[in-house]
């Protein structure tokens, strides 16, 4: 019941937007399941329909182990929509961060 409410928050994420594994656990209700959506979005059952990608770590990095190529996929998949990167590597969360929609 988690691992689908993660995917049906995640479906959520506009383009050109993302938001945190933090804000997602939050927003189905479990604030401390933060590495369970991790591990629920590591197991998307519909890649292509659930836009994993769009989730980064708090302090804005890709994932290490993004299960769909690896973190420059990841990288890449977010550039082309149009996130923006900070100098070090990271997602601007203050331009693209999820906290300007909402999530349920």
């Amino acid at each position: 019941m988690f691992f689908q409410t993660v995917y049906e928050i995640v479906k959520k994420i506009p383009r050109g937007k993302v938001a945190t594994y933090g804000q997602v656990a939050r927003a189905a209700g479990n604030p401390r399941m933060a590495r369970q959506v991790g591990w629920a979005l590591h197991q998307n059952p519909e890649e292509g329909m659930i836009p994993c990608h769009r989730v980064v770590n708090r302090f804005g990095g890709c994932c290490e182990g993004f299960a769909f190529g690896g973190i420059e996929v990841q990288r890449a998949l977010l550039k082309e929509e149009g996130v923006q990167f900070l100098p070090d590597g990271k997602v601007n969360l203050v331009a693209c961060g999820a906290m300007d929609f909402d999530l349920l």
